[in-house]
């Protein structure tokens, strides 16, 4: 990959992104590959729309009009990896009573590919989280998190490789330091590895090793901090080969993507779509005839 450059236009964000050869913003794109990148973060319990008397988001919300959304995407695009940032749980009397089960459910129903694990789908503790993971049919990602000697040992993926129209898309997780956000009680053995170090290995062996078309990162990190403390902005910044950080943690409402340069000076996409549900991400990557890629995003409110 030689360069990646960004380009404005009204009302979307879009970057050149993947692809081993020069990026040719004029080749021939008739037979070009589309790949569609649906993603939610911080849905925090919320089955139901905000009531039509919420001060902030009235109506908005809801899982069922997000399966219409995303069943309506999937029609004009078959080529669609539907994914999520984590915190899933906590935040309505669903989670209390269910405990995770029909979030877990409602999402496999939904077809959810690959999501990672937020801070507070440890709310329940390993064990309640390991209990809920016969209920998700979707891959559930986690490349800094060391599970040995829990419960949750064998039931995550440090990543997955998905294959859509031939286009190979390598997705990883990465969840935030538990200390000081979920006590030893709920977290027992439980090992955070360093992010940085980690994304490396992940994007070495997903671009490099297994030549992955697109590589992206399920965070849970937080989108940025003013204080010292690692963020989707700086894991952009001090790695390379991730083309798509798909953010959570800190319910960041973006107009449009975020553009970083990289270690090695190119382009990474940067997103996170608030909470509860309330928006749909949606970044299309168009492959040319080449293996170049544009990429084109927009917020859908549900």
């Amino acid at each position: 990959m030689e360069r990646r450059t960004f380009i404005k236009q009204t009302g979307i964000a879009s970057a050149v992104v993947a692809g081993t050869p020069s990026f040719n913003l004029f080749a021939e794109t008739k037979k070009s590959k589309k790949i569609t990148i649906l993603h939610t973060n911080d849905v925090h319990s919320h089955i139901d729309p905000f009531p039509p008397e919420d001060a902030s988001f009235p109506n908005q919300g809801g899982v069922a009009r997000r399966l219409t959304l995303i069943e309506s995407i999937r029609k004009e695009n078959p080529n669609t990896l539907l994914l999520d940032a984590g915190d899933i749980f906590q935040g309505t009397p669903y989670f209390n009573f269910y405990g995770g089960e029909l979030e877990f459910k409602l999402m496999s129903m939904m077809q959810y590919d690959a999501a990672t694990i937020g801070n507070h789908d440890f709310d329940n503790g390993v064990n309640g989280l390991a209990a809920q993971m016969p209920n998700a049919s979707f891959k559930m990602l986690s490349s800094n998190y060391d599970f040995t000697n829990t419960v949750m040992e064998g039931l995550t993926k440090p990543y997955e490789i998905f294959i859509k129209d031939g286009i190979k898309i390598g997705v990883f997780g990465l969840g935030i330091q538990l200390e000081g956000l979920v006590t030893p009680a709920l977290s027992k053995e439980t090992q955070y590895l360093d992010p940085i170090e980690i994304a490396l290995d992940m994007t070495r062996l997903l671009k490099e090793e297994q030549q992955c078309d697109l590589v992206i990162c399920l965070s849970h990190l937080g989108y940025n901090y003013k204080y010292d403390k690692i963020s989707d902005l700086k894991l952009a910044e001090k790695t390379k080969n991730i083309d798509l950080i798909i953010g959570g943690h800190t319910h960041t409402f973006l107009e449009k993507p975020t553009i970083i340069k990289n270690a090695a000076g190119l382009d990474v996409i940067v997103n996170q779509v608030g909470w509860a549900g309330i928006n749909l991400g949606r970044i299309d990557f168009e492959f040319d005839l080449s293996g170049n890629a544009t990429a084109t995003s927009k917020t859908i409110t549900v």
